[in-house]
């Protein structure tokens, strides 16, 4: 049975932190892909200096081509309205796919209770919390207890502990001290995006002129 990751968000832009994680969370899976899925209307974020989604997506596809495992989809920039994780995993479900695993930082899951669906989608697919380098992310306090009773898992467990094959997966990957809205600045100001951002990518930037204004 193929082991698939779905790693979604806006991509504004893609940057060298998003591939390392993703490979970090790979290894420690011992995933057969990482499913990259930019969103086409993110629903929690705001949509300033959001560059389109055709360009979200090409800069994906070019960070993405060079590593085997990874493969991206348009299938939630091709859906009108927002970009809601459950319907995405219903439409992954429905297409084929085999045993699923959900991608979400240590914040994100204290806020789960605001997506749609939640108790739902943690039945579809397997949910695997990334806490972020330096958080404070406590899996035994309170909101994520609760977060966690009302989606309907029973507990938290560490990827290879030997009760993985149930529970929310943690996983503390490696990452890199990046932030796309540095790099949105830093592009506006002409500034240098060397080893932020695969070469590609910048190129890519340069060309069509994004985060400009």
């Amino acid at each position: 049975m193929a082991r698939t990751a779905l790693f979604g968000g806006s991509f504004n832009p893609i940057h060298c932190g998003h591939l390392l994680l993703a490979d970090e969370v790979r290894e420690a899976l011992a995933l057969d892909r990482v499913l990259f899925m930019p969103a086409a209307l993110p629903p929690h974020k705001a949509r300033q200096q959001l560059a389109p989604a055709v360009d979200r997506f090409a800069m994906v596809a070019l960070a993405t081509a060079g590593h085997p495992a990874f493969d991206v989809s348009d299938l939630e920039l091709r859906r009108p309205g927002p970009s809601y994780t459950v319907d995405t995993v219903e439409a992954l479900r429905a297409g084929g796919a085999d045993e699923l695993f959900v991608l979400v930082g240590s914040e994100t899951f204290l806020d789960l209770l605001s997506w749609k669906d939640a108790p739902r989608l943690a039945r579809l697919a397997r949910l695997v919390v990334i806490p972020r380098a330096g958080s404070a992310f406590d899996p035994d306090s309170v909101q994520a207890l609760k977060v966690l009773r009302e989606i309907g898992q029973q507990r938290f467990v560490r990827a290879g502990h030997p009760l993985a094959p149930d529970g929310v997966l943690i996983i503390h990957a490696a990452s890199l001290p990046i932030s796309a809205s540095d790099l949105r600045r830093r592009a506006r100001e002409g500034r240098s995006l060397a080893y932020r951002l695969p070469d590609a990518v910048i190129a890519y930037i340069r060309a069509r002129q994004l985060y400009r204004d």
